[in-house]
């Protein structure tokens, strides 16, 4: 497994340095298209349509067209809005599991602790056990702006990106306004069927029949003989830091804190305002005597 994101999970003045995996992967088969009178290799290329010429994927940049105008939007413009170069991902709120919608769910990522003492990354997951609840959290990834829930499985952090309530289609069909009548004998007749298939889930039991069939018939092919003598080639794959907190309780304590004065509607200090970093250093200019206390306060402890 290879990283493909750094940065720091923040909740309160809490940071936890995380590297980010995919934690799903795709089993298919992988095909391409060929001509099928000589087995060519069937290619999409990028081509203008100014000048006629094949233009290299580093030479592209993205355009919003408006129906008259159009936008040219390069790398570097992309790179410069603020959510791209966050490095955050920020904990909105905290909510019973039960309430995501299992529709909403998309692309799932593991979090790997990234930092000497894992510490902050085991308290919240075991908080998020006890409580039964889940973190709903926002950050960007790939010049898009996510918003994810935050959730344990065994013993790892797993970000889920979910679908923004807009994607979310209305199930608007005719059929679900009629008025449909259903018998006590047929719901009871009904219930015992599913109880005769009912049974604890293992995702183990189940294999992908048609990729197997698939790669049984390219086996067959490949020894009968079937199969060209090619040179595919394939796109090689794209390559694609947050700070950790010094003294956990104390950052703790003060969202805490925090968080009540908001809810009364009462002042906060800069203190405890301002993210502490790994190196003890704050998030604004006007926090100099927090670094210094807390320098002060590193010192002693060791």
């Amino acid at each position: 497994m290879r990283s493909i994101w750094k940065g720091a999970l923040t909740f309160g003045l809490v940071n936890v340095p995380v590297k980010v995996y995919s934690a799903t992967e795709d089993h298919d088969v992988s095909l391409h298209q060929v001509h099928n009178k000589d087995g060519g290799r069937i290619r999409y290329q990028r081509i203008c349509e100014i000048d006629g010429e094949v233009v290299p994927y580093q030479d592209i940049d993205k355009a919003y067209d408006d129906g008259e105008q159009t936008v040219v939007l390069t790398k570097d413009d992309l790179s410069s809005l603020p959510s791209e170069r966050s490095r955050e991902i920020e904990v909105v709120e905290f909510v019973p599991s039960d309430q995501v919608d299992l529709l909403t769910l998309d692309k799932a990522y593991y979090l790997e602790p990234d930092s000497s003492s894992p510490k902050a990354y085991v308290l919240l997951r075991k908080t998020l056990e006890q409580t039964d609840r889940t973190a709903i959290v926002r950050f960007s990834l790939r010049q898009k702006t996510r918003l994810a829930a935050l959730r344990v499985r065994g013993d790892v952090l797993v970000l889920q990106t979910l679908l923004w309530a807009d994607e979310v289609r209305e199930a608007a069909f005719p059929a679900l306004d009629e008025s449909v009548r259903i018998s006590a004998k047929e719901l009871e007749m009904s219930a015992s069927l599913v109880d005769s298939f009912s049974k604890d889930f293992d995702p183990e039991e189940f294999t992908d029949e048609y990729q197997q069939e698939l790669r049984t018939l390219i086996d067959a092919k490949l020894e009968q003989g079937d199969a060209l003598d090619t040179d595919a080639t394939f796109g090689k794959a794209e390559d694609d830091d947050g700070g950790e907190v010094i003294d956990l309780m104390e950052a703790l304590r003060a969202s805490v804190e925090r968080s009540r004065a908001a809810r009364a509607g009462g002042p906060t200090t800069s203190k405890k305002t301002s993210k502490t970093d790994a190196d003890g250093s704050t998030g604004n200019d006007e926090a100099a005597d927090t670094r210094s206390a807390a320098k002060k306060k590193g010192s002693k402890a060791s």
